[in-house]
C-alpha cells in the first residue's frame, strides 16, 4: 500500500533514498520485468554498489514496499493519539484513508508499485508478512477501543475486513486509470463503515 514520496536522483548523481532507489528499480521492473531484474542492474542503474543496496532492502522483493514498515508505525502513532471520544469505525476509515494519501508526483509510481504488488506471484507471496504488521495496527487500535484481547475475534477480524476493502479498492483503481484512489477507497471504506454499523 504506501511507501514515502520522494524525487527520482538527478542524472549523474547515485540515487541514496529509500524513495530513489525505489523509484530506480520500478522504474526497471515495469521496462524489463520484475522477474528479469536483478539487484546488480537495479544497484548499477542508481549509481550504488550491491553492498549499499541491502543497506536499504533486504531483499529486491521489499523494494517495491519502499518505507511501508515505517509507515505502519507512523499509523499506530496517530491511532494511538486519537481520543476515545472519536468513533471506532470513523477513525479506523480516517486512519486508512490517510496511510494512502499520496501527492500527484507520486500516483504514477504507485500505481506500477501496486500492480506489481498485486499480480507478480513472488511478491504477492511476500506481501503477507507486510500485511500482517498492517492487519495488526487495526487489531491493537480496535482492541483497546473494545477492551478486548488483541487476539479475540473481532479485533482480529476488524484487521482482515479494513486490509480486504483496501485491497478490493486497489483492485478497482488499477483497473479504472482514470479513478481516483482516495474516492475508491473512500467508497469502499463507506460500504464497510454502513455494514459495521448496521
Amino acid at each position: 500500500m504506501n511507501s514515502t514520496p520522494g524525487g527520482d536522483a538527478p542524472a549523474g548523481r547515485r540515487a541514496t533514498t529509500v524513495a530513489q532507489l525505489s523509484h530506480v528499480g520500478l522504474q526497471l521492473f515495469i521496462d524489463r520485468g520484475f522477474d528479469e531484474t536483478t539487484v546488480d542492474d537495479i544497484a548499477a542503474a542508481a549509481g550504488i554498489g550491491r553492498r549499499t543496496f541491502f543497506r536499504y532492502f533486504a531483499s529486491k522483493n521489499d523494494l517495491p514496499w519502499g518505507d511501508f514498515d515505517e509507515l505502519v508505525e507512523r499509523m499506530r502513532a496517530a491511532l494511538a493519539a486519537v481520543p476515545d471520544s472519536e468513533p471506532l469505525y470513523q477513525t479506523l476509515t480516517q486512519a486508512v484513508l490517510d496511510f494512502n494519501s499520496y501527492p500527484a508526483s507520486e500516483l504514477g509510481y504507485h500505481r506500477e508499485r501496486m500492480q506489481l504488488l498485486m499480480t507478480v506471484p513472488s511478491l504477492v507471496a511476500h506481501s503477507t508478512l507486510r500485511y500482517e504488521s498492517w492487519r495488526e495496527v487495526i487489531a491493537e487500535f480496535a482492541a483497546r477501543r473494545l477492551g478486548e484481547p488483541v487476539g479475540s475475534l473481532r479485533p482480529r477480524m476488524l484487521g482482515w475486513v479494513y486490509l480486504a476493502a483496501s485491497l478490493g479498492a486497489y483492485e478497482q483503481w488499477l483497473a479504472e486509470p482514470g479513478s481516483d484512489l482516495l474516492d475508491v477507497l473512500g467508497s469502499a471504506l463507506d460500504i464497510l463503515s454502513e455494514r459495521l454499523t448496521a
